[in-house]
C-alpha cells in the first residue's frame, strides 16, 4: 500500500503508519469511560518488557493514499454503558485524526476487550475519625 504523500511547492510530505496510531491511542484513551488499550496478550507482554509507554497500544490501521481504516482494542470501566463509549471513542479518534492529518477515516472499529474491575478505595478508620 502506498504511504500517504502530499507535496507543495517545499518538497513532500509523508505521515508514518505509527504517527496515526499514537494519534488514535491518545484519542480513544481521553475517552471518559476508556479504562486502557489493550495490545492483547502479546502485546501487553511485549508492553511490559519495553519499559515505555507505547501510545499506538492497542491499535492498528491501515493508511492508503487519502484515507485511513481503524482497528482499536479497550477495556472499558465498569458500570459504563458500552456502547456510548465505543461510539464516543469512534467519534474521538476520527475527529483528531482528520483534523490532525488530513486523512479521510472511512471506518473506526472498536473492539471491547474487557472490563476494569476497580475496587474502592478502604477508609482507614483513622481517617474516619474527626479531631
Amino acid at each position: 500500500m502506498e504511504k500517504p504523500e502530499m507535496a507543495n511547492s517545499l518538497g513532500a510530505i509523508r505521515i508514518a503508519d505509527e504517527v496515526v496510531e499514537i494519534i488514535a491511542g491518545m484519542a480513544a484513551s481521553e475517552v471518559e469511560g476508556v479504562a486502557g488499550m489493550s495490545g492483547g496478550l502479546v502485546g501487553d507482554l511485549a508492553h511490559m518488557l519495553a519499559r515505555n509507554k507505547n501510545l499506538a497500544k492497542g491499535v492498528k490501521v491501515e493508511v492508503g493514499q487519502e484515507e485511513a481504516a481503524v482497528d482499536l482494542y479497550i477495556i472499558v470501566e465498569y458500570g459504563v454503558r458500552i456502547p456510548d463509549v465505543a461510539v464516543r471513542v469512534q467519534e474521538a479518534v476520527k475527529d483528531a485524526i482528520e483534523s490532525m492529518t488530513g486523512l479521510t477515516v472511512v471506518e473506526t472499529n472498536v473492539h471491547i476487550q474487557g472490563v476494569n474491575f476497580h475496587a474502592a478505595p478502604e477508609v482507614k478508620e483513622e481517617e474516619i475519625r474527626v479531631k
